[in-house]
C-alpha cells in the first residue's frame, strides 16, 4: 500500500509538472522518447568507430555518418579543411537558416582522447542504466543529444524557421597548431546569438556557465657548473636545479590559494646536459652527483577563469622569477591555449532557462556548477562574443579513461530539455 501511494504522489508530481509545457512542448517530448532505440544505436554506431584526433581517417568516418543524419533533417552540411600539415580531419559544420527567435550556434566534437595504439573498448550495455565505450560520454553521447533534439523538433515540424548552426570539431582534445584550428568556428559563432555546448554533464542538475581557459610555460635556469664540494659559496652560487626549486616553490607559495588558479609543473629536467623536446614532451638529461647542474627546464600549464586573472599570475610569476640565488639566472615564457570563459550576466540567464526547462519537464533544478571542476573546451574560443552554456550533453563517470560510461536514465532527460530548450530559443 506505501508502495502504491509513494508511486501515485510521484506520478502526481511529474504530472503537475508537466502541465507546465504546452501542448506542442508535450509532443516534442514524446518524439524524443519515441526516438531514443535509434538514438542509442546511433551512438553504438559513433561509439564504435575508434576517432582518436590523430586518426584522421575514424574522426572523418564519424563526421560522416552525422553528416547524413543532418542531411536528412534538411540541414546543409560541409566539412571544413584543415592544412595538411596540422594533421587533423577538420570540422564537419551543419547550417538551417531561418528568420524566428535567436541564431544558435550547438557545439560538438568528432575525436575522442582514446588513440589507435591505445586499447579499444566498443559500446557495451553493463545494465539497464549503464554503458561503457570509448567516447560515450565525452562526447559522442553529447553528439547524439544534440541531433535527438533537432530530431523531435523536425517530427513536428519545428525546425522550418529556426536559425541553427551545428559544428563539430575534429581536434578538440588534441586541438591542431595554428590559428587556422579555429579561425572558421569562432567567425561563424560571432553570426549566432547563443551558444550551447554539449560537453559531458557533471550530472542532470548541474551545467557550465564558467570555463576555466588553459596555457603553457616553461622556465629555464641557469648556474655556474663546478665540482659539488663547492656549492652555496659565494663564488659558485646554488646551481640550476636549486634555482629552479625556489622558483616552483615560490609560485606555490605566493598563487596556490587564489580561486580558479592552477599552475602545474608537469616535466622537469636538470643536469650538466640537458634537450627538452617539445613535440615528443620527452626530456633528456646527463649529469652526475658531484656535478652542480648549470642548466634545468620546466615546462607546465597555467589555468584560469579570466584574461585579468591569467595577466596578474603571469606578473607575479615574473617578478618570481627575477629574484635570482647567488650566481644564477632563470627566464620565463608563456604560451596561449585555450581562453576562459567568464561567468557573464547572458550565460546566467542561459542557466535560469535550463533551470526552467527541468523544472517543468518535473526533473528538478539546475544551477552553475564550479568552474573549477571542469577542464577547457571549445566553447571558451568564442565566450566573449556571445552568450554561452556549456555541460548539457550526457552524463556519466570516467571521461578520457578506461571504462568511461553513460547514464542510460538520464540519457532521454538530457535530450529532452535539449529539444524544449532550443525550441523555446527559437520560437
Amino acid at each position: 500500500m506505501k508502495k502504491l501511494l509513494l508511486a501515485s504522489a510521484i506520478l502526481c508530481s511529474y504530472t503537475a509538472s508537466a502541465q507546465k509545457l504546452s501542448s506542442t512542448e508535450r509532443k516534442i517530448v514524446a518524439s524524443v522518447q519515441q526516438n531514443m532505440p535509434q538514438s542509442e544505436k546511433l551512438l553504438e554506431q559513433l561509439v564504435n568507430i575508434n576517432s582518436g584526433t590523430l586518426n584522421v581517417k575514424g574522426v572523418r568516418e564519424v563526421g560522416t555518418v552525422l553528416q547524413k543524419e543532418f542531411d536528412a533533417l534538411g540541414f546543409k552540411t560541409e566539412w571544413v579543411a584543415m592544412p595538411e600539415t596540422m594533421q587533423r580531419a577538420g570540422h564537419l559544420v551543419a547550417q538551417h537558416k531561418g528568420k524566428k527567435g535567436k541564431k544558435l550556434f550547438l557545439i560538438g566534437h568528432l575525436d575522442t582522447v582514446f588513440e589507435l595504439d591505445m586499447p579499444f573498448t566498443k559500446y557495451t550495455r553493463l545494465n539497464d542504466s549503464t554503458a561503457t565505450g570509448q567516447g560515450v560520454n565525452d562526447m559522442k553521447g553529447g553528439d547524439v543529444v544534440i541531433l535527438a533534439a533537432l530530431q523531435a523538433l523536425q517530427a513536428n515540424g519545428l525546425l522550418k524557421n529556426a536559425s541553427i548552426t551545428a559544428y563539430f570539431t575534429g581536434d578538440e582534445e588534441r586541438g591542431g597548431k595554428g590559428p587556422e584550428s579555429r579561425a572558421d568556428f569562432i567567425a561563424r559563432a560571432k553570426q549566432a546569438n547563443v551558444a550551447l555546448a554539449f560537453e559531458t554533464a557533471t550530472n542532470l542538475h548541474t551545467v557550465a556557465t564558467a570555463r576555466r581557459g588553459s596555457s603553457t610555460w616553461q622556465l629555464k635556469t641557469f648556474g655556474t657548473a663546478a665540482h659539488s664540494s663547492g656549492i652555496f659559496k659565494p663564488a659558485v652560487g646554488y646551481g640550476a636545479i636549486y634555482e629552479a626549486a625556489r622558483i616552483l616553490n615560490s609560485f606555490r607559495e605566493t598563487l596556490s590559494q587564489e580561486q580558479y588558479l592552477t599552475f602545474n609543473p608537469g616535466l622537469m629536467v636538470g643536469g650538466s646536459e640537458v634537450n627538452y623536446d617539445e613535440a615528443k614532451a620527452r626530456g633528456e638529461v646527463v649529469g652526475k652527483t658531484n656535478i652542480i647542474a648549470p642548466t634545468a627546464s620546466v615546462v607546465g600549464d597555467l589555468r584560469f577563469l579570466t584574461e585579468a586573472q591569467k595577466d596578474a599570475a603571469r606578473e607575479k610569476m615574473r617578478a618570481i622569477v627575477a629574484q635570482n640565488l647567488t650566481n644564477t639566472k632563470a627566464e620565463i615564457t608563456f604560451s596561449d591555449g585555450l581562453p576562459g570563459m567568464a561567468p557573464t550576466p547572458g550565460n546566467q540567464k542561459l542557466a535560469a532557462l535550463a533551470d526552467q526547462t527541468s523544472r517543468d519537464l518535473g526533473y528538478g533544478p539546475v544551477a552553475a556548477g564550479d568552474p573549477g571542476s571542469r577542464g577547457g573546451g571549445d566553447i571558451s574560443y568564442i565566450a566573449q562574443y556571445v552568450d554561452c552554456l556549456d555541460g548539457l550533453g550526457v552524463s556519466g563517470k570516467g571521461a578520457h579513461a578506461a571504462g568511461e560510461t553513460i547514464n542510460l536514465k538520464e540519457f532521454p532527460m538530457l535530450a529532452e530539455r535539449a529539444a524544449l530548450m532550443i525550441y523555446r530559443l527559437t520560437r
